[in-house]
């Protein structure tokens, strides 16, 4: 186990790997249920879904960590679920088949694209200062997924205001992260998970902490049948380009599922990968000089990119990189070890539903709170003395959270950075590649406003 994750080369150890798993999976486990409550409401079987999340998430991890070697978990995306079920099928009248099929063409796109290193090269061109910014951006998007998924966050009338708290389940909320926060001061060892398990303990007196109604192991693999393999049928593929004035429609969704799944993962890599040294100066130097992939960064990029293919394949939406594995990244994380941890415990979880999906947010929530307190740390890299700099980092910074969207967040820092230099005549240091990005989102955003 020394010699295939390099955990002293890496500096961490066994127990802080498996910690570092525990505390990601926990973070995540919603997707669990919430992916296919979500998925089913396009026409998908719930437990077919429920299947085809938890197969997709395991095959994705796995693939990140015993290919790539890094401790990031893979899981069907939210966000981009809702997109498929909402705009995709609700929206705009495609099937669920149909926005399968467009999802897996989505995902040889980002095949290819890798395969081209191109996304290694977006990675490259982005300015450090904008890195920083994504980073730090991530972790105000972190705590923010933490408080909206608890509640008390509320916007009624439109208005974004802290809830009454007057609910067991912020009480419970609020004593989580005083614990976590604490334990995290005084240095515990795996604080985070602790934060977590204890939190979620507490949470059974009080009502918060109980099993969601799901159904049994079985019951889902004979559903299963329903999603897998349903591109491949006529009501799939065989209808996508069928009707040929919808074609500039597919080609234009496809366009939005990859845009937004490819710098998703850029932003969750540059976010949590460069301060802990995951992906260092001396892996970007590898990426340059070594033919194939051979460079952390390459492979992680590729098991990201086939893991949005085999999932559409087995019935879900877009697979992508959690930005919540930063929890198990910020609970010491640091190789393959925590991601293939996140996969058992995934597989386990097909088995358990009831008992994974009675994990409260209120038990989650403290955790990604603490962790975006720590990863804003990126932000003392800007320098906000700088108008120019601080101009595009604040947008890059801010919007993620603003706008619920690591890709929305790149695209604004992305605008307003070539803005300034241009505003600054000094065009010729924006990145060719950085002209493309931009213009492509800037491209996205009409047509979405089009369509």
């Amino acid at each position: 186990m020394e010699s295939f994750f390099k955990l002293k080369e890496n500096g961490t150890t066994v127990g802080r790997e498996i910690v570092a798993g525990l505390t990601t999976f926990f973070a995540m486990a919603y997707i669990i249920a919430v992916n296919p409550s979500l998925l089913s409401e396009s026409g998908m079987e719930w437990g077919a879904v429920f299947l085809a999340t938890i197969i997709a998430s395991i095959i994705g991890t796995l693939v990140m960590g015993l290919v790539a070697n890094v401790p990031y978990a893979q899981a069907p995306g939210m966000g981009l679920n809702a997109f498929f079920v909402y705009t995709v099928c609700f929206g705009l009248g495609f099937t669920w088949q149909q926005a399968l099929s467009m999802v897996f063409i989505c995902g040889l796109i980002n095949i290819l694209i890798t395969v081209t290193k191109l996304r290694k090269y977006i990675i490259k061109a982005i300015p450090r200062s904008l890195q920083n910014a994504i980073g730090g951006g991530i972790g105000i998007f972190v705590a923010y997924i933490g408080l909206l998924n608890v509640g008390i966050i509320t916007f009624d009338s439109g208005v974004p205001a802290l809830a009454t708290l007057n609910q067991n389940a912020f009480l419970l909320f609020l004593i989580g992260l005083a614990l976590t926060i604490i334990l995290q001061v005084c240095k515990v060892k795996g604080a985070i998970l602790i934060g977590i398990v204890v939190t979620a303990l507490l949470g059974i007196p009080m009502g918060v902490t109980s099993p969601a109604d799901t159904i049994s192991f079985s019951e889902a693999c004979q559903q299963l049948p329903t999603t897998f393999g349903a591109i491949f049928t006529s009501e799939g593929l065989g209808s996508l380009f069928s009707d040929v004035s919808k074609v500039p429609l597919v080609l234009v969704t496809i366009f939005s599922f990859s845009i937004s799944d490819t710098f998703d993962t850029i932003g969750t890599f540059i976010g949590t990968g460069r301060r802990t040294g995951i992906f260092s100066d001396e892996d970007e130097k590898a990426m340059d000089s070594a033919p194939g992939f051979k460079s952390k960064m390459d492979k992680a990029l590729f098991a990201d990119a086939t893991a949005t293919s085999i999932g559409a394949i087995f019935g879900t939406s877009n697979t992508t990189t959690y930005v919540e594995s930063a929890a198990g990244i910020g609970a010491g994380g640091r190789t393959g070890l925590t991601s293939v941890v996140v996969a058992i415990c995934f597989a386990i979880s097909a088995f358990l539903a009831t008992f994974v999906s009675a994990i409260p947010f209120a038990a989650t929530a403290p955790a990604l709170v603490v962790v975006g307190i720590m990863m804003t740390s990126a932000f003392k890299e800007i320098s906000w003395d700088d108008f120019d700099e601080a101009v595009p980092a604040f947008f890059a910074g801010v919007f993620m959270a603003i706008c619920y969207s690591i890709s929305y967040g790149i695209a604004a820092g992305f605008v307003f950075y070539c803005i300034t230099k241009i505003c600054k005549k000094k065009a010729k240091e924006i990145h060719p590649i950085l002209w493309v990005a931009t213009g492509l989102f800037i491209l996205n955003f009409i047509l979405l406003a089009v369509i």
